[in-house]
């Protein structure tokens, strides 16, 4: 039987206090548009917007709160309102994301495979300290990665191995692989896959 292996970076209660943080602000600003439509067209259509603003973020809160990420054997799996599950040796692509928010950048591996993706948080960094997945988790990732035996397969699970390397010889953050990778990313773009070549040539100079 496969050990499920979590692979949710933050942990519950601050998952849920950022929840509570969208929730909030999405009422607020809800709040703050219909009321003001519903000074100019009347109370409907103020209600109207307010419910068109706020239901998406609400609903985005929720999911947030209840998301969870494993590995199972060689199936990455992801369950909000629902669960989604895509076998990385059969995944049809592998890109690093990074995403920036109010300066906090988190590097991913974006998963795509059987009509479905994942991404997948492997660290999330602030300035030169951040949030790391652990040993155990990459080294199963790293392992499941190289069986795909394909160059992206490859690529990654070097990727994952360097970094555990740079943990365990106790570098900091700021040199370590997926730190630098994720520097590598322009800022002020919300989301952006890193270029596949440029990841190779960056992973061939690692030790």
């Amino acid at each position: 039987m496969n050990e499920r292996i979590p692979l949710d970076l933050l942990d519950p209660r601050a998952v849920r206090k950022r929840a509570r943080t969208v929730a909030i602000g999405a009422l607020i600003v809800a709040a703050a548009f219909g009321g003001l439509l519903g000074l100019l067209a009347g109370r409907t259509a103020g209600l109207v917007a307010a419910a068109v603003f706020a239901v998406p973020l609400l609903l985005l809160a929720v999911s947030e709160a209840w998301r969870h990420v494993w590995l199972e054997g060689h199936v990455l799996s992801v369950r909000a309102f629902g669960t989604r599950s895509v076998d990385l040796r059969a995944a049809d692509q592998l890109d690093l994301l990074v995403t920036d928010m109010r300066g906090t950048r988190t590097v991913g591996l974006l998963v795509r495979g059987g009509g479905k993706a994942i991404n997948l948080a492997l660290a999330l960094y602030a300035g030169t300290g951040g949030r790391e997945q652990g040993v155990l988790p990459l080294r199963r990732l790293a392992d499941v990665l190289a069986g795909r035996g394909d160059a992206p397969g490859l690529v990654f699970s070097e990727l994952l191995v360097a970094q555990l390397r740079a943990e365990a010889r106790g570098l900091a953050a700021a040199d370590r692989p997926l730190y630098k990778l994720g520097s590598m990313a322009p800022s002020g773009r919300l989301a952006q896959k890193l270029n596949p070549d440029a990841i190779s040539r960056f992973v061939s100079t690692l030790d």
